[in-house]
């Protein structure tokens, strides 16, 4: 039976027509990614590893491309409401990197506001979570950062973010303890100062889901 050609795996050149933000030094990241892979062993010619900088290049620049972004920005465009009930988003998966490590964590974020007038696109909400998300992040950092953002533009009674993340810089490495979740709080305005609320937009994050 002749041999045949091994296709290529799927992940191998599938961010070759992704666009890259300006400002990015592609060049000098798939430098410094041939001098780490120098140093530590390997070869960077061998096939297999040939075109990796370049790939690992790219999957920076899509990875961090919330650091040329103003996540605000997306919450900006409003409509004004009488509607002064609450507002949650849940489930809006992320994916991040660890600033400590450069190794991704991965999730969902659980927002929430209660309008004071004012209310936005719910996928602006999601725009959100992913600008700030897309950029060297703590969990902690990015959970206020959420929340803080639809306190100054939106000007609700209240706003809040609950995060669960898993990390993959105490999965894979360090500890290794697969299958342990973070989970980050942060309320502003009515939830943070009144329990009721408090209690109420809690209760909404985190309830049953339904039969699957």
């Amino acid at each position: 039976m002749a041999n045949r050609p091994i296709d290529p795996t799927p992940c191998e050149d599938d961010d070759r027509d992704a666009p890259i933000p300006p400002g990015v030094d592609l060049p000098r990241i798939e430098r410094a990614v041939r001098e780490i892979l120098i140093a530590v062993g390997e070869d960077p010619d061998r096939e297999g590893l040939r075109k990796t900088p370049s790939r690992v290049a790219r999957s920076y620049a899509e990875l961090l491309a919330g650091l040329r972004d103003d996540p605000r920005s997306h919450l900006r465009t409003v409509f004004t409401e009488r509607y002064d009930e609450v507002v949650l988003l849940r489930d809006i998966e992320f994916h991040s990197l660890c600033e400590h490590h450069l190794l991704p964590f991965t999730g969902k974020a659980h927002v929430a506001y209660l309008p004071d007038g004012k209310v936005v696109g719910l996928s602006k909400l999601a725009r959100l979570v992913e600008g700030f998300a897309r950029r060297p992040q703590v969990q902690e950092r990015l959970t206020t950062q959420i929340a803080d953002a639809l306190m100054n533009e939106l000007s609700p009674q209240g706003a809040a973010c609950v995060i669960e993340a898993t990390h993959t810089c105490m999965t894979i490495r360090g500890v290794k303890k697969p299958g342990s979740l973070m989970v980050t709080s942060a309320l502003r305005g009515v939830f943070k100062d009144n329990s009721a609320s408090r209690a109420e937009i809690l209760a909404l994050m985190h309830a049953d889901h339904g039969p699957s």
